[in-house]
């Protein structure tokens, strides 16, 4: 499993680093991003491109999502 970390990062940067990071990702590998607030826009783009996701509200506020290939 791979993890990105966006956290405090403005906007565009975590959707930006999230969609270039699952470019190079093996198509049977899993992204854990972690990221401070829940990416409702990220989950169209996933959507469209062929992905799934789980989300999870973690403690502190951030949310932690998963993110695989749909096969």
């Amino acid at each position: 499993m791979q993890e990105l970390d966006v956290r405090g990062l403005a906007p565009p940067e975590p959707f930006e680093n999230i969609m270039r990071t699952l470019q190079s990702l093996p198509a049977e590998e899993t992204l854990q991003v972690l990221i401070h607030r829940e990416p409702f826009p990220l989950y169209d783009a996933l959507r469209s491109s062929g992905y799934a996701w789980q989300s999870t509200p973690l403690a502190d506020g951030s949310f932690k999502v998963l993110i695989t290939r749909v096969t």
